[in-house]
């Protein structure tokens, strides 16, 4: 059980977020900083990559240590995970799972609070629309951020659409959970 959700070291309650697109090839992952109704700042765009030659083991602990590092670095206060959908592709089904479940086993050692977002919660968060496309998205990324060019590759500008959908959307629903269990005790 994780502990209640301290940004207190955060200016004006902000809230910092680490977005994760998973992937075993390229993992995007984004930290953003900013609360709702408040502008928001894109503290770090990347993405975790590895080679589809290494042993499946190596590319996780790859994983596991780019995800590590950007903890230690950010000090996130949440980690959002975009939710694996069914594909057609099981393969490309896996590998997307076994790459959330390793962001899930490092916010769990960090007892850093996670959300899980379906792409077209994400879409709707950003765009207004569960239905947009991904240059819609990029847009609206960009647009939102504040960023001179949109972010690349694509795997990147996802995880920035994760993260701002969870700071905004995330945090009423924590609240909400935490009010639940105060009022259960």
């Amino acid at each position: 059980m994780l502990g209640p959700l301290s940004t207190a070291h955060r200016v004006g309650g902000d809230m910092r977020v680490l977005g994760v697109d998973p992937g075993l090839t390229r993992c995007g992952v984004a930290v953003v900083e900013g609360g709702v109704g408040q502008k928001l700042s894109a503290l770090h765009i990347g993405i975790i990559a590895s080679s589809p030659t290494q042993e499946l083991a190596d590319r996780l602990v790859g994983l596991e240590q780019g995800l590590e590092a950007l903890i230690v670095e950010f000090e996130p206060d949440a980690i959002a995970i975009e939710r694996v959908f069914s594909q057609h592709n099981v393969r490309s089904a896996m590998s997307t799972a076994q790459a959330a479940g390793i962001a899930l086993l490092v916010a769990g050692r960090h007892q850093i609070q996670v959300s899980m977002h379906t792409p077209t919660e994400v879409k709707a968060a950003v765009t207004g629309s569960g239905r947009a496309d991904k240059a819609q998205v990029t847009f609206m990324v960009t647009k939102v951020l504040g960023l001179t060019t949109p972010p690349k590759p694509a795997d990147a500008a996802d995880a920035l659409a994760i993260a701002i959908c969870d700071v905004w959307r995330g945090q009423a629903k924590r609240r909400l959970e935490a009010a639940v269990r105060g009022g259960a005790r």
